[in-house]
């Protein structure tokens, strides 16, 4: 990918959603994009976006996998990466032993293990240069134990727990790794989890815009994390406090299957 002078953003998970939103926020300051996502829709998307003024390279690309995230990084062919926004994610509803094995390793290796790849890969060259700006698209899904969604609150978990550790890490090497953590926001995820039949899927969310604005905004001040929205941070500071099993029990009313009838 050809210099332009502009500084790079790389933000995976680009098609819709929250991803879509920081891809924007990127495009609409300044930034060059290289997008990816598992879908053929990152095309579409990356048009948009070169409609802001931005140079774009789109991926099309399984970033559940070692091979997906080295066909996203071989774009690069050596420019530096000025912005890695995280953003790609898997979500699945239902209770731990009805879930089909394949779909509980894709969220995981979605999550979990295609992210730190993709992290320590452009990390190792930020941190080489001394300057660069990380993003993970964390969760206030991390802060309670997820009843009827154990296994992804569980990839959540871990990344809002990885970001502030890899913070501290990068201390003083010009590094800044933020961490945002939305709460349930209005995109496909519910759709895509088989939740449209719980509460929180068929409650009000919060705008992707929004939710992508307060990251990026964060991001760009170099915040070690930012939670979108005051409903969002009151519930993850009652998280705080309660005991693990009152909040297993609190997010069992939102994500249990049928609860969205009642």
């Amino acid at each position: 990918m050809a210099s332009t002078g502009k500084p790079l953003a790389i933000v995976t998970g680009a098609s819709t959603g929250i991803g879509h939103a920081l891809a924007r926020c990127c495009a609409s300051n300044g930034f060059d994009l290289i997008v990816a996502a598992d879908e053929a829709r990152i095309e579409a998307a990356a048009a948009e976006f070169r409609g802001l003024g931005a140079q774009v390279e789109s991926v099309q690309a399984d970033l559940a996998t070692i091979e997906g995230n080295d066909r996203l990084l071989a774009v690069l062919r050596g420019r530096p990466v000025d912005a890695l926004l995280a953003n790609a994610g898997r979500g699945l509803g239902r209770a731990f032993l009805d879930q089909d094995f394949g779909e509980i390793r894709d969220v995981v290796e979605t999550n979990v293990t295609g992210t730190l790849y993709l992290i320590q890969q452009v990390g190792r060259g930020m941190r080489a240069r001394g300057q660069g700006r990380i993003l993970i698209t964390g969760s206030i899904a991390g802060f309670m134990p997820g009843t009827f969604q154990a296994v992804y609150n569980g990839t959540k978990a871990f990344l809002d727990s990885f970001s502030f550790a890899l913070r501290a890490e990068l201390k003083d090497s010009g590094v800044t790794v933020t961490c945002l953590m939305p709460g349930a926001t209005e995109t496909e995820f519910f759709e895509r989890a088989d939740m449209m039949d719980t509460k929180v899927g068929t409650q009000k969310k919060d705008d992707p815009a929004m939710v992508a604005e307060t990251g990026f905004a964060a991001m760009m001040k170099g915040e070690g994390d930012v939670v979108s929205g005051w409903k969002n941070r009151m519930m993850s500071a009652i998280a705080n406090v309660l005991p693990a099993g009152m909040t297993a029990e609190m997010h069992r009313g939102m994500a249990e299957p049928g609860g969205g009838r009642s």
